[in-house]
């Protein structure tokens, strides 16, 4: 059998049990702070509301792997930020009814890191690595035979003193999570069994998740308040509780109160410069830069210089909303407003 080598020096090998933990102390921090510092995660399926689809597919797989009592199929979960990749993971867990460990790829800075968290797996449990994107080459590589034979292929030393080392592991679960599909390595991304796009959720589903938060924390949420920030949120879990909390800081401070109507929730955006189809001031900016050029087609790279920010998170945080709401669109010579976007800015009241 072909052996797939890496290049790891032998003293990256943890040797101890000690020296293990040590290893992946961060990562074991990391997990218990997912455990605890989220009060508005589901604890199962069905509290999880939206995302039916994906939803019903994972339920299929997992009782398919508990029925032949196999580990799960190493699962892949991509989509925008914000849409419930970790909260799917971990709820992936719950209903295998084993533990998960959480990192993030930048976290794994060396090849003995990875090593570390793959020996300390047991039989059917699940590693659960975010950004797995950003992973470096080398650790990808070490994820190859581990996935695909659960086994670890090492090469220690150098030169004439060279050895190869294989060393077995559990069968065990990766899942990995990502907002760049396009950026995982086409050998990484065969490895997956499973692979799913998380989609932005809709107004009910949003409405539903605001509703059930706004309860966990004694907020008293009038319906069309309610609707209101479920409109404005992009399609996205995360900014909609985002927005009900800073609400709840305009509430609790300015009106002394934890009643929120709709007016409350107008004066408390408002006070955030966000306006009523939920653009901040970071979007109404992306939208003028594009406008002052005479609506011709500009690179993204460009539109982060004039702006002064990060053409990443332009990419991933700004433009997919604008995009939604057929404000903007992509051309191959780069973006430029459609005629909606053009009529939304120039005709935006100078408050903003």
């Amino acid at each position: 059998m072909a052996i797939i080598s890496s290049s790891l020096d032998d003293s990256n090998i943890p040797r101890s049990r000690k020296e293990l933990r040590l290893v992946d102390s961060k990562i074991i921090a990391e997990e218990k702070l997912n455990k605890n510092v989220n009060l508005a995660r589901p604890n199962s399926f069905k509290e999880f509301i939206g995302q039916e689809q994906i939803k019903s597919s994972l339920k299929i797989a997992i009782e398919a792997s508990k029925y032949r009592k196999e580990a799960l199929e190493h699962t892949l979960l991509y989509g925008q930020p914000g849409l419930g990749k970790t909260t799917l993971a971990l709820l992936i867990s719950y209903e295998m009814n084993t533990k998960c460990r959480v990192a993030s790829a930048p976290s794994i800075e060396r090849p003995r890191d990875i090593v570390g968290l793959l020996l300390g797996l047991k039989e059917g449990e699940i590693l659960f690595i975010d950004e797995i994107h950003r992973l470096n080459k080398l650790t990808e590589e070490l994820l190859y035979s581990a996935m695909e034979d659960f086994r670890l292929d090492l090469t220690m030393g150098a030169n004439r003193g060279a050895r190869c080392r294989t060393i077995n592991l559990p069968k065990f679960t990766l899942i990995g999570a990502t907002t760049k599909l396009a950026s995982i390595s086409a050998p990484l991304k065969d490895r997956f069994g499973i692979c799913q796009k998380i989609e932005f959720y809709s107004n009910n589903d949003l409405q539903q998740i605001i509703l059930n938060f706004s309860n966990l924390i004694n907020l008293q949420l009038k319906n069309d308040a309610c609707c209101a920030l479920a409109k404005i949120s992009r399609g996205t879990p995360r900014i909609a509780l985002r927005l009900l909390k800073r609400v709840r800081d305009y509430a609790q401070v300015i009106k002394n109160t934890n009643k929120i109507s709709l007016e409350i929730v107008e004066k408390a955006l408002n006070s955030q410069k966000i306006d009523s189809k939920g653009l901040d001031n970071v979007d109404r900016k992306f939208l003028s830069f594009l406008n002052l050029n005479n609506n011709n087609p500009i690179g993204l790279d460009s539109i982060a210089a004039g702006m002064g920010e990060d053409s990443s998170m332009l990419e991933f945080v700004v433009e997919p909303y604008l995009i939604q709401i057929g404000f903007i669109m992509r051309t191959p010579r780069g973006r430029k407003l459609t005629s909606l976007g053009k009529k939304y800015i120039t005709s935006k009241n100078e408050k903003y």
